[in-house]
């Protein structure tokens, strides 16, 4: 893409010294893993919310993906927002949006107040995210940036998998009807103090031109019309047989719509306006490859997790608290393997993502594998240390993709870019967690009473991580499709020269 001043967003980058930029980056990820660690952590209280409040299949089924809906709604026109005006105020904002409405989900009297509110949060997680994003993006340049995506990459990690071993704990302190709530309440105190180091520590970053703002407002309106009627289908299923068929017709005005987003934007930009998406970011090879690399990657991975949980609670009947401690050493060799490969992506590149993606991959098999052939009473610490393996190579996918996805993206549309490749997270994130969920309860309503409980669950298990394998190694063609394509590229500059 080109950099020129024409195409540049009307703002002014604020030099900031090596303890500017790190302050910038630690205050930001603090909130990076408060926002992703609700992701996580509320999977493992849906037993304790269907007992509390009661709720069907598809209304918790709403309580996981109404936050991931949502998340993905606000990501791109935020991301947009935050490149043209100040990041830091869009992420106080965002913040304290998130901490009123983890409030309401901790006061939710019944099912339908907790999804409204866990709608809310993702609105507000979707507002705070491009914002580090961009601001890492911006503030970082060369070795010094692939040090800060690992770190980053580390900390995704440390809040992603820790998140159900801290929902864990808090079901078991709380009590098994009404300890979801302190899942919510916890993000109250926590996020008050992040609210004031923010205030206090995080500077800007730029000096925005209020005169040049501009948001493309029917964009925005086709944009939204499009992302709901893609996810809503997946959102609403569910694998129960009451799940309705004619939710799939969505995605007839989706791809319409879409179609009418592509022409909407061409038509703005060339008449001198700023689009919600500058379709010239699906040009840059190592963005389009990189984005659709972690949308297949993140429609696997918190799948794991999700139906883990799921199998070591109604399957062999383990509480919370052991189903969210099974996934400590993914967090632990997770965070470690995302500083490290920060570092070496410089020198792998795509080498080092396509080793993580096979590791994963072999782990998600041995996981299968386990809840076969082991004990009742192994499968817990089996599936402890495969998900240990898991995490190394889980930290070799997601910080250097994300290095190498926004290494060509000029710093003045990281947070733009970023979000879109944000957006393609979560839209995958929803798409394998319908598949999969619908999967595994497929299962469970097609064998129960028919085959031993245990068995039922072995297999509803199974089904649900065959949706990861299949993901991970799309994922994998997509890498070594992208690894092919830069050693072809850098055969060319070799020989132009």
């Amino acid at each position: 893409m080109s950099n020129n001043d024409d195409q540049a967003p009307p703002t002014r980058s604020i030099a900031l010294d090596h303890a500017g930029r790190w302050k910038a980056f630690w205050t930001s990820v603090t909130v990076a893993a408060l926002t992703i660690m609700d992701i996580s952590k509320v999977n493992v209280g849906l037993a304790s919310i269907e007992e509390a409040l009661g709720g069907g299949s598809t209304e918790l089924q709403l309580v996981v993906s109404g936050y991931i809906l949502a998340f993905g709604l606000s990501l791109v026109p935020f991301g947009r927002i935050g490149d043209q005006r100040s990041r830091r105020t869009l992420m106080l904002v965002g913040l304290i949006g998130f901490v009123l409405s983890s409030a309401l989900c901790a006061l939710a009297p019944n099912v339908w107040v907790l999804v409204i509110g866990r709608f809310l949060q993702g609105i507000a997680a979707g507002v705070q995210m491009p914002q580090v994003m961009g601001t890492i993006q911006q503030v970082f340049t060369g070795a010094e940036r692939g040090t800060a995506f690992g770190l980053f990459g580390a900390i995704v990690g440390l809040s992603t998998a820790f998140g159900p071993t801290i929902g864990g704990l808090l079901i078991a302190l709380g009590g098994a009807e009404n300890g979801w709530r302190l899942i919510f309440w916890m993000n109250v105190p926590l996020g008050i103090i992040v609210i004031f180091v923010l205030w206090k520590v995080l500077p800007e970053v730029r000096r925005p031109d209020p005169a040049r703002f501009s948001l493309d407002p029917v964009g925005l309106g086709l944009f939204a019309v499009v992302v709901v009627t893609l996810m809503i289908p997946f959102l609403l299923t569910t694998g129960s047989p009451g799940d309705s068929p004619l939710r799939w017709w969505l995605l007839v005005p989706c791809a319409a719509f879409a179609a009418l987003f592509v022409l909407w934007e061409r038509r703005y930009e060339r008449r001198g306006g700023s689009p919600l998406v500058p379709l010239g970011l699906f040009r840059v090879a190592s963005w389009r490859n990189g984005t659709i690399l972690q949308s297949l990657y993140f429609a696997a991975m918190p799948c794991v997790f999700l139906l883990t949980a799921l199998y070591l609670q109604q399957g062999l009947g383990m509480s919370a608290i052991v189903a969210g401690v099974v996934t400590i050493g993914f967090a632990l060799l997770s965070a470690y393997a995302s500083w490290q490969s920060g570092r070496l992506v410089a020198r792998f590149g795509r080498s080092l993502v396509i080793f993580g993606i096979v590791i994963v991959l072999i782990s998600a098999l041995a996981l299968i594998a386990t809840a076969h052939y082991a004990t009742d009473e192994a499968t817990p610490w089996i599936m402890a240390g495969i998900m240990a393996v898991g995490g190394i190579g889980g930290g070799c996918v997601i910080s250097p993709n994300q290095t190498l996805t926004l290494a060509e993206i000029p710093p003045s549309e990281g947070g733009l870019a970023g979000s879109v490749g944000q957006l393609g997270q979560r839209v995958g994130n929803a798409i394998g967690v319908a598949i999969a969920l619908s999967l595994f309860y497929a299962t469970i309503y097609r064998e129960e009473g028919t085959v031993p409980h245990t068995t039922v669950f072995n297999d509803a298990y199974a089904m649900g991580l065959l949706t990861v394998i299949g993901f991970l190694a799309a994922s994998l063609a997509v890498a070594l499709l992208d690894l092919g394509s830069r050693r072809r590229d850098a055969g060319r500059t070799a020989r132009a020269s």
